[in-house]
């Protein structure tokens, strides 16, 4: 069974985004430990601040050796160290490493020393958390422009939602201008120590965000899953597609997309040349279900049946590799056929009999060779079938465009003609007056063979009911998708001609 890549795109977004939901929410964000600096500015005008003035008094400060302090160079920082997470951090959890065992994080002050410090607020944590013992405490590290002042913090148990505050005074030893952005260093097993917003815990917005996509991809799966309606050009039914065997492949592959599409759609398929299709058509009339696919226009023996246009075809003319030929005249393909060349050396070839390989009479690819190619006379009737002729026979038959190839194939010093896009690596296609067999060329008119698909039915007068799947079929070959398969095997589709009259003889 085909799964719709709707389907499949949904449910890896679904996985995906689950999974990123899970990580954050559930696995690492369920240990959290968050961290904000809510204050770090100049000591000069917050000395008097009406909530600072009860923490400043309570700084325990170092010794200073009567030295009055400058307070241009000090500052006043508030730390906020919180449970953000959903579950509670005990002092087992800190991975911090050092020599005092109590110490769970370091805040680093580069260029500031660390002259004093208080516990300023405590929500959750008992006192002596953060007290004499504690491992909380101030000291300095490294010298010159390595200087920083250190905040020592312990290991504090912490249930969810909990926090302390940390107010320090700074004194600046080392550069100017704008302080260093202070460093918090530590972790939390299973979980992350990271910098916080004023509210804690996951974002709310992100929670209804990550909701809100989750809710769109399973909603996207379910749609998906619900069948599409029948596209509106598409018609049921059975179809049997005769005619051409070169114009076999493209038809088949147009079919099958078809029926991709318009699954009440069933044919079925007889490919034995033009003639023959054509002459079944008018041996099963009325044959409704029926479409018989050729090249060039019909012939009046088919007078009942009616023909549309459906693109222009580039045809080749085949050697067998082993010929060292890339190019021909078309006098020389008229020659040739009509026996006045018997040998490769009179056209520039190898010393090498020539072998005509030949349609039998009624073919729609014979008759585009002698059209487009001028061929009116052959040097025998092609009445000996290719395979398994007696090698005196220099003319031989094959009656499908397979057999053909085959036969040139096969045979050395054979020639012969077919549709471009059935070229195979088994046989050599050949200029023709110096010019490739290519659709550019043909509808730049200066590559000679080439000729007009048509599709018969057996309506009076063409008018094919807009609901039977023979009208259908046709009108996505036309002005449908269809064209997308026609011009996959190297054909033009006569509606997309700048001239369209070109499809018509």
């Amino acid at each position: 069974m085909d799964i719709p890549l709707e389907l499949i795109l949904s449910a890896i977004g679904l996985v995906v985004a689950s999974a990123a939901f899970v990580r954050e929410f559930v696995l690492v964000g369920r240990r959290r430990l968050g961290y904000r600096f809510q204050m770090d500015t100049p000591v000069t005008g917050e000395t008097e601040t009406t909530s600072l003035v009860g923490a400043l008094n309570n700084l325990s400060t170092p010794e200073v050796g009567g030295e009055t302090l400058d307070l241009s160079k000090l500052s006043v920082v508030l730390i906020r160290i919180e449970n953000s997470g959903t579950l509670a951090v005990d002092t087992d959890d800190y991975t911090m490493r050092g020599a005092d065992p109590l110490v769970g994080l370091h805040v680093e002050f580069p260029g500031r020393e660390v002259i004093g410090l208080a516990v300023t607020e405590l929500d959750g944590p008992p006192a002596d958390n953060l007290g004499p013992g504690s491992g909380i405490g101030k000291r300095t590290k490294g010298e010159g422009e390595r200087f920083a002042g250190v905040i020592d913090l312990p290991k504090v148990q912490l249930e969810r939602r909990q926090h302390y505050k940390i107010l320090a005074v700074l004194k600046r030893v080392h550069g100017d201008g704008e302080p260093k952005e202070p460093i918090l260093v530590g972790g939390v097993k299973r979980g992350k120590v990271v910098p916080t917003t004023s509210h804690g815990g996951p974002s709310k917005k992100l929670m209804a965000l990550s909701g809100f996509l989750v809710a769109l991809i399973a909603v996207q799966g379910v749609i998906a899953l619900q069948p599409d309606p029948p596209p509106s050009d598409c018609a049921g039914g059975e179809l049997t597609l005769v005619g051409s065997t070169a114009m076999a492949p493209m038809i088949k592959r147009a079919a099958e997309t078809y029926g991709a599409r318009c699954t009440d759609a069933k044919f079925s398929f007889d490919f034995h040349g033009t003639t023959q299709g054509h002459d079944k058509m008018v041996e099963s009339a009325p044959a409704r279900n029926m479409v018989s696919i050729g090249e060039g226009p019909k012939l009046d023996s088919y007078r009942t049946l009616s023909e549309r246009a459906i693109a222009a075809a580039v045809y080749s003319v085949i050697l067998h590799r082993d010929l060292n030929l890339e190019n021909l005249t078309v006098q020389q393909v008229q020659d040739l056929y009509a026996g006045r060349v018997k040998n490769w050396q009179q056209v520039g070839g190898p010393d090498l009999p020539v072998t005509l390989v030949d349609r039998q009479p009624g073919s729609g690819t014979m008759n585009a060779i002698n059209w487009r190619l001028g061929i009116t006379t052959r040097e025998s009737d092609a009445t000996t079938s290719c395979l398994g002729r007696p090698p005196e026979r220099r003319h031989c038959r094959a009656d499908t465009t397979t057999a053909m190839l085959d036969a040139v194939a096969e045979i050395p010093g054979a020639i012969g003609y077919v549709e471009t896009a059935a070229v195979t690596d088994g046989v050599k296609a050949i200029m023709l007056g110096g010019v490739a067999a290519t659709k550019e060329n043909m509808l730049a008119h200066t590559y000679p063979f080439w000729s007009v698909e048509y599709a018969l039915t057996d309506y009076p007068d063409g008018r094919i009911p807009a609901e039977s799947l023979a009208g259908n079929f046709i009108e996505y070959l036309i002005h449908g998708r269809g064209k997308l398969v026609v011009e996959e095997f190297g054909a033009a589709a006569c509606v997309e001609l700048a001239t369209p009259r070109e499809c018509i003889p």
